[in-house]
């Protein structure tokens, strides 16, 4: 599978409007999006199901000979089963079409979020750079400096590398690829990431997003040593996999401490971005 073609399944995942589910799907180079979705989200306050309520729409439609129903098209979708099934979807110029057939105060702010999510992505797709721009600006929104800024794109990078060298040489599920970042992280910094969340008193947040320059460097040492040992031993298998973690991670768990013993303190902190953003980790 292709980069790009590995990029277009990654994101064809539901979009979410106010907490609310819609699906969607890159089809001839640009999103498709459910109508029934759509419908249930526009039109929730109706007795009806969202699927029933697209039915009678469709009739209605239909019997006014208007164009509307004709951009729709069957692609198919997850459903609540976890099946795929045949599901009537349109691009961003017919849900905007069908949007104008459905009475709900929700109407505007519904056609500001289609606007922002319908198009940028699918250029991201094309050209991955507009993707890591959008990133990076993000994060100098949310006032990080340039030089983390840095740092963390290559991570990102890194650990993208990695995961795909797990993928294809046998990490089968998420369970596989966190037990395999712990190794490198106990081995790293003698904590598991979850251990490490704690220490820096975070709940949901990404825990790189709150690691000052060392912090980063090392994690990015751990897991790029891992990647090179997998492909110098052509390693297959989780066990494998796992063992070869824990080396990579051993490699950037003694450069840690060589470190630290020459600083005479730890590279681990309790800092985070939340609670200091201009000290630690160079935010100002």
């Amino acid at each position: 599978m292709t980069r790009q073609s590995a990029e277009k399944n990654k994101i064809n995942k539901p979009a979410l409007f106010k907490g609310q589910k819609i699906r969607r799907i890159i089809f001839k180079e640009e999103w498709w999006f459910s109508v029934v979705d759509v419908c249930g989200v526009l039109a929730e306050s109706i007795s009806l199901d969202s699927g029933a309520y697209w039915r009678k729409l469709k009739q209605r439609l239909l019997a006014e000979s208007s164009e509307v129903v004709t951009f729709c098209h069957e692609l198919k979708l997850e459903a609540a089963d976890g099946k795929k099934y045949e599901t009537d979807c349109a691009n961003t110029e017919g849900i905007f079409r069908i949007i104008q057939s459905i009475p709900s105060p929700k109407a505007e702010p519904f056609k500001r979020w289609l606007a922002r999510v319908g198009y940028e992505r699918v250029k991201e797709i094309e050209d991955p750079e507009l993707a890591t721009k959008r990133t990076r600006a993000l994060y100098k929104l949310k006032g990080y400096s340039d030089s983390w800024i840095e740092k963390r794109m290559r991570g990102i990078a890194i650990r993208e590398e990695l995961t795909d060298e797990w993928k294809n040489r046998g990490a089968r599920d998420k369970t596989d690829y966190e037990i395999l970042t712990a190794e490198i992280s106990k081995a790293t910094f003698g904590l598991t990431p979850i251990q490490y969340k704690k220490v820096k008193g975070l709940a949901k947040e990404n825990l790189r997003d709150h690691m000052d320059d060392l912090e980063l460097i090392f994690n990015m040492l751990g897991e790029r040593a891992t990647t090179e040992i997998h492909r110098v031993e052509d390693s297959q298998g989780f066990s494998k996999l796992r063992s070869d973690s824990k080396a990579g991670g051993d490699i950037a768990g003694q450069a840690r401490k060589n470190l630290e013993r020459r600083l005479r303190r730890s590279v681990i902190n309790k800092e985070n971005f939340l609670t200091n953003p201009a000290n630690k980790l160079g935010l100002s």
